[in-house]
């Protein structure tokens, strides 16, 4: 039985193409090292004892960041191509991951985070560009979950390693590891996925009349619906764990193992469940609408009573969203982008993204300030309902 089990998981990787492999390995160390960004918060309000205020408005300036990255680099994927944006993304971004720990006022470290995300950032749209022209339509799905199982084996281990690191060594060393991570991921993907040394990457096929992206009404629709998941799931990253430590009063190392649950959870189910749910043939759309109702259920759980076990219960629920909502969101976006540039269409599938990190991380520590954590859940309960909804319109209306 278990010699059966063990085989269906492996058979699940089956047939994805050896450059999506080392496109997951380059992503699972790039993403094993970023320890920093789970830790932000708690960084700014115990190690820099900056005030909710402040830490909302250096999370904002990490969001803006992280937009003109997303943009800069669906803009420089589509001039010199996925390779040579994701080589700079990850040269530059490692050497001023470093530097950051040397700022220290308000205004010098939310610049370093604005550059340090924006240089990061431009890595994504360039990734998953990549990932299009490795694969194909029959194991995209499973190639983008196989990318998102590196991310997320890596962020299983990165906040544990990086929760020990805090308790042991303080937060300084935080930022060495960071740094230096990116720039093996670079040495590597120079080394591995070089286009002398690599298949030759197949061109994108557009209709006869390509369409801009910021032209497609549906598409934009759907951004809209993926920047308010991205507005609910971000929490988790930022305003949950500063939630952990001071409602539950656990520590960094404690919050690391919680949050490396999500990752441990979803490297071992994500890849057997995508698997099973594509043998099912329902749109993409309908996937990622019920990826937003178990998401809204993650922040209906807090709101039961106060109880540790809450706590795994709801990252339960926000991981099994995260594990059927993204590899489908992002399936679809790969797919409608044959209507126009990947760059384009890629850029603000990861622009949603950057988005909610401008307005989420703030807003979410302005509710908290201003109010408690249990209202500010109520509002963001409210924002994932409507999310939910515009979810349920968009799979009613797409044959995708």
């Amino acid at each position: 039985m278990v010699k059966r089990l063990i085989n269906s998981y492996f058979n699940t990787f089956k047939g994805l193409p050896v450059e999506v492999w080392w496109l997951s390995l380059i992503t699972l160390i790039n993403r094993a090292g970023t320890m920093v960004i789970p830790f932000l918060s708690l960084y700014l309000t115990k190690d820099k004892h900056f005030s909710l205020e402040q830490v909302g408005w250096i999370m904002s300036a990490f969001g803006l960041g992280s937009v003109c990255g997303a943009y800069i680099g669906g803009w420089l994927t589509d001039k010199i191509g996925p390779y040579k944006t994701m080589v700079f993304s990850l040269g530059s971004s490692g050497i001023f991951y470093i530097l950051t720990q040397f700022a220290s006022s308000f205004w010098s470290i939310a610049c370093m985070i604005f550059i340090v995300v924006l240089l990061a950032d431009i890595f994504r749209p360039a990734s998953f560009s990549a990932l299009k022209s490795y694969t194909n339509e029959i194991n995209q799905t499973r190639s983008t979950s196989l990318i998102r199982l590196a991310i997320n084996l890596g962020f299983s281990v990165g906040p544990a390693i990086g929760g020990y690191l805090i308790y042991t060594g303080g937060y300084g060393i935080l930022f060495w590891v960071d740094g230096g991570t990116s720039l093996m991921a670079m040495l590597l993907l120079f080394y591995v996925l070089h286009p002398k040394r690599s298949i030759q990457i197949k061109k994108d096929v557009f209709d006869s009349h390509p369409q801009s992206a910021y032209k497609d009404s549906f598409y934009l629709a759907f951004i809209v619906g993926l920047v308010l998941f991205a507005f609910v799931f971000l929490q988790y990253f930022s305003t949950i764990p500063y939630y952990y430590s001071e409602s539950y009063n656990m520590t960094e190392k404690e919050i690391g193992i919680l949050l490396g649950f999500n990752g441990i959870l979803i490297f071992i189910v994500e890849m057997p469940l995508i698997h099973y749910l594509e043998k099912k043939n329902s749109n993409s759309l309908y996937y990622v609408f019920i990826g937003a109702v178990f998401l809204l259920f993650s922040f209906l759980i807090y709101q039961i009573g106060h109880h540790s076990s809450l706590l795994w219960i709801g990252m339960v629920f926000m991981s099994i969203a995260e594990m059927i909502a993204f590899p489908f969101a992002n399936s679809f976006a790969l797919n409608r982008s044959k209507r126009g540039y990947t760059g384009q269409y890629m850029a603000l599938f990861s622009i949603a993204f950057s988005i909610a990190h401008v307005f989420g991380h703030n807003i979410g520590f302005q509710l908290i300030n201003k109010f408690s954590f249990e209202t500010a859940w109520w509002w963001i309960i409210l924002l994932g309902s409507i999310m939910t909804l515009l979810f349920f319109i968009l799979k009613s209306k797409s044959k995708d």
